[in-house]
């Protein structure tokens, strides 16, 4: 889909003519009353557009949202004069300036998109599995693999002892001798690294719990006990953001954080004992 750092309106413009005739009828009403659109549920935008119920959640998803709610949620934040949802893709002639910006706002952007869309559920079942955890070893290849080594240096400092391998044959081996109490998180921006998913395979044979930080309905997350979707798409061309590794290591910190609370006064003690054992390596200016 063309996009435009105008906003959602220009997004809904440049995508009228690859809709159904139903669905760019949506989109016209939507354009023509975009202020309205914010107070009126899907049964009333249905009538109002003179199409049905399915054909507006239709609308929600060829625009790339999950449905009503969540293309709401995006309109007003657009109109709000906020940060803009949509964003395009850098261009070789670009301005480093305007390069620079865009970057940025497709950042800013998944990690909106990331915070709205975050499942509390999930995220509560897997803050209790890395709690009661005897051993965390984080499995990521490529630049899933630097998310897994900021993992690993975030979660030592708690306590828990903790790994990460990037290199297929060494998880593969290390995942054969887990147990139960154990948990693996395997991290992949697709979710189709075939030796991942097969060291996930072996650590769930072995007993151990896997948690998959990875794209929503990608291979792996077959695989996976519990799935912490990002769904976030990088820029396919040769300029690419890597976003989808901001997000999987915005996931890390927030996951850091609810273990800590969730392990009580003594982490935040332990934890301050940490920060005390390096201060003296520091200057003093």
């Amino acid at each position: 889909m063309d996009q435009s750092p105008l906003g959602l309106l220009a997004q809904l413009e440049a995508a009228r003519n690859n809709l159904s005739r139903s669905e760019a009828r949506v989109a016209d009403y939507v354009l023509s009353a975009p202020q309205s659109v914010l107070e009126l549920s899907i049964e009333a935008l249905s009538t109002a557009a003179g199409v049905s119920e399915p054909t507006v959640a239709r609308f929600c998803k060829s625009v790339g949202f999950s449905g009503w709610k969540d293309f709401k949620i995006q309109m007003a934040r657009s109109l709000g004069g906020g940060i803009p949802i949509v964003h395009q893709d850098v261009r070789a002639d670009d301005p480093i300036g305007v390069a620079a910006a865009k970057v940025v706002d497709r950042s800013v952007s998944a990690l909106i998109a990331l915070r709205d869309r975050l499942d509390s559920g999930i995220l509560k079942s897997a803050v209790g599995i890395l709690t009661r955890a005897a051993r965390i070893e984080f499995y990521g290849q490529g630049s899933s693999g630097i998310v897994a080594l900021d993992a690993q240096h975030k979660f030592f400092r708690l306590g828990i002892p903790t790994v990460a391998y990037s290199d297929p044959h060494v998880h593969a081996m290390s995942a054969a001798l887990l147990g139960p109490s154990d948990v693996v998180v395997a991290i992949s921006a697709g979710g189709r690294t075939l030796d991942l998913i097969r060291s996930v395979e072996i650590a769930r044979a072995a007993g151990a719990q896997v948690i998959g930080i990875t794209t929503g309905g990608s291979p792996l997350t077959r695989h996976c006990g519990v799935t912490l979707s990002t769904d976030v798409h990088d820029d396919e061309t040769m300029y690419a953001s890597m976003t989808s590794r901001l997000t999987h290591l915005a996931i890390i910190d927030i996951l850091a954080v609810l273990v800590a609370l969730e392990r009580g006064p003594e982490q935040i003690r332990s934890l301050e004992r940490g920060k005390k054992s390096v201060r003296e390596k520091r200057s003093a200016t």
